[in-house]
């Protein structure tokens, strides 16, 4: 059998950087070496490419180095605070990354957050000409920004958690009453979220979320069942089987309860009823295929207790080790965690050759 050559791309320079690792980490764990030749490029939180084979450490562009990180704000978990940069000129791949990804099949962007998931590495990998896992640079750039997001899920009908948007810093009239959700645009992991219970918290977590982006999101609580599914194709996706997310000791889904240890289960299947699991899978395939994704996506919901679905959040690339909820959701679908890596390897290659065939 012939070998693919693969290259693992992990780290980032957002806040998420610890939590790319992990995910890289089990990937190249279950990529199998009969099939794969893989090698690995890690992106440092000062936005340098740290590359095999003993080359030494190239930034994106020449510009000055980056600034230490913020400490964390109260309340905030130690070491999400967002790594501060001076401006750079427009990022240009050094020979070394060039010569690295222009000797691979394809590539996996195991990245979260800015600067790896919002369409901006897509874009270089683009003008690379180099297949890639996961969504296009206006899916990932569309899908990051839950504002615009969800402009598009209404448009298309699909029900969506209601919000209202703050910029420059404004101050909410907050028309939903309590508890509230307050949360940066574009952004992932729960970095910078608050849940308010009153105008005081309200202020704090407004403050907090604009330190992360200079869009902010106050969203309705919703009474009701939170749900996960994971979608997985190109032009035919298919929707996995719907889990449940059940948060043990916190108040609600926040850092901890993603990534600590027995904060929170995942029940394979929801609780909830046949209609509402069918509802789930629809309108997950219903966003993928809306926000133009191809890939992988994983797509958050709740059932209210009314049973109306409302879709959340889509992620283009959710967390990925073995145990992370999008592998967990398509084991329970009949696909185990190394094919699903054989399935996206194959899916990336057949966007990139459709593509190829275009007139530009």
């Amino acid at each position: 059998m012939t070998r693919r050559r693969v290259a693992v791309l992990m780290g980032g320079r957002s806040s998420e950087h610890a939590v790319s690792l992990a995910s890289a980490r089990s990937v190249l764990e279950a990529l199998d070496p009969e099939r794969y030749d893989v090698v690995t490029v890690e992106i440092g939180r000062d936005g340098r490419w740290a590359l095999p084979s003993g080359h030494v450490p190239k930034t994106l562009g020449p510009g000055p180095e980056a600034l230490p990180p913020k400490p964390a704000s109260p309340g905030e978990r130690p070491g999400t605070a967002p790594v501060t940069t001076r401006p750079r000129p427009v990022p240009a791949v050094s020979r070394e990354v060039s010569a690295t990804l222009a000797g691979v099949e394809v590539v996996l962007p195991i990245l979260h957050g800015p600067f790896g998931e919002d369409g901006s590495l897509q874009g270089v990998l683009e003008m690379a000409g180099v297949p890639y896992v996961g969504a296009g640079v206006a899916a990932s750039a569309l899908c990051m920004d839950k504002d615009l997001f969800k402009a598009v899920m209404r448009d298309q009908g699909i029900p969506v958690t209601r919000n209202i948007t703050l910029r420059d810093g404004a101050v909410p009239d907050n028309p939903f009453g309590y508890p509230v959700f307050v949360k940066p645009a574009r952004l992932g992991s729960s970095v910078g979220i608050t849940k308010a219970h009153d105008e005081a918290e309200l202020r704090a977590g407004v403050e907090l979320a604009f330190r992360h982006d200079e869009k902010v999101l106050v969203e309705e609580f919703v009474s009701g069942v939170e749900v996960e599914v994971g979608v997985l194709g190109n032009r035919n996706p298919v929707a996995s089987s719907v889990g449940e997310i059940v948060v043990t000791n916190n108040e609600w889904y926040d850092y901890e309860a993603k990534y600590d240890e027995g904060e929170m289960d995942l029940r394979i299947p929801a609780g909830i009823g046949e209609e509402q699991t069918r509802r789930v899978q629809e309108l997950a395939v219903q966003a993928f295929v809306a926000t133009e994704c191809e890939g992988m996506a994983r797509v958050d919901c709740f059932v209210r207790d009314d049973g109306e679905v409302l879709v959340n959040e889509l992620n283009t690339i959710p967390g990925f080790t073995a145990t992370s909820v999008y592998a967990q959701l398509f084991e329970a679908s009949g696909i185990p965690y190394p094919e699903l890596l054989d399935r996206l390897v194959e899916l990336a290659l057949e966007r990139h050759d459709r593509r190829s065939r275009l007139a530009f």
